[in-house]
């Protein structure tokens, strides 16, 4: 179980930072960081995702 909370914790915290990212980029009229906040938020689903998976198993 604990293996799950870790991916669901590592996947929030990527989440938040790619909304940093993506917000700031969009206020600083940067394409490039707004692209990074993007990969950042998805790769945050993707991990909270496996988490509850593991949690399942």
């Amino acid at each position: 179980m604990a293996d799950g909370l870790s991916d669901k914790v590592k996947g929030a915290v990527n989440k938040a930072k790619g909304e940093v990212k993506d917000q700031w980029g969009n206020a600083t009229d940067n394409p490039r960081l707004q692209a990074e906040g993007k990969i950042d938020k998805a790769k945050g689903e993707v991990q909270e995702k496996i988490g509850e998976l593991k949690d399942r198993s």
